[in-house]
């Protein structure tokens, strides 16, 4: 079954363009100019994926992607932006987006986002009510590393008696980090696992969400957990 995708894009040309690229993709697509317009189709509609500009008149993308994080809507956001500072990617990913577009971009590199975006927002099968009737085999519920323990299924996370409130590429970041605790994971290894896509040297993505983890998991007197290996990638261990 076809996606259903909501653009907002105040760029006619753009908006033009992207529709027509992501119709022949395979997507259904509404596409609307401004933020206004955008609420109220994400309200009305319920899409699969947004994928909202930054700078629009009257209601821009990062305040469209705020008021739905706020109403607890977990639908996947790509932001596209003609920002290419580190601080104005951050405040898109502050805002609740999952990913974003440098202009001008390959419309190639908008469907492999989306795609991953698409990929991670996939229902999970519904945990069994009694765990006896769990396959045999099944691995155990918890993953557990350097004072972290995460809840797949459930979608939780823990370091020591806190829970971490986690957003969901967060979480799987973390997941991948304490399944291989002690081994240093490049960089293109974990794109590929959390991304579905490596975006290369250039991108700063990887190190932004390392940033947020780092933030959230981070205790005053206690050691940091993720370790940068420069030019290599990441590690999570305790000390």
């Amino acid at each position: 079954m076809a996606h259903t995708l909501l653009l907002a894009e105040d760029d006619r040309a753009i908006r033009n363009a992207l529709e027509r690229a992501l119709t022949l993709e395979g997507y259904h697509v509404t596409a609307v100019a401004d933020g206004v317009e955008a609420l109220a189709h994400a309200h009305r509609t319920r899409p699969d994926v947004l994928v909202l500009d930054v700078m629009m008149p009257g209601i821009d993308g990062l305040q469209v992607c705020r008021v739905l994080r706020a109403e607890g809507d977990r639908t996947p956001v790509l932001i596209l932006t003609a920002l290419v500072e580190t601080a104005d990617r951050i405040a898109g990913l502050d805002a609740g987006a999952d990913d974003y577009v440098v202009k001008p971009f390959d419309v190639e590199e908008v469907f492999a986002r989306l795609r991953a975006l698409l990929r991670r927002a996939a229902p999970v099968p519904p945990v069994p009510a009694d765990p006896a009737a769990e396959p045999v085999g099944t691995p155990g519920r918890f993953v557990a590393a350097a004072g972290l323990r995460m809840d797949p299924r459930a979608r939780r996370a823990w370091r020591g008696e806190r829970e971490l409130e986690l957003t969901r590429t967060e979480f799987e970041l973390l997941e991948l980090l304490i399944r291989n605790a002690g081994v240093v994971l490049e960089h293109s290894a974990i794109y590929e696992r959390i991304w579905g896509y490596d975006f290369g040297p250039g991108s700063k993505n990887l190190a932004v969400y390392v940033g947020y983890l780092r933030r959230k998991l981070d205790e005053p007197g206690a050691p940091q957990l993720i370790h940068t290996v420069r030019g290599v990638g990441y590690v999570l261990r305790a000390g």
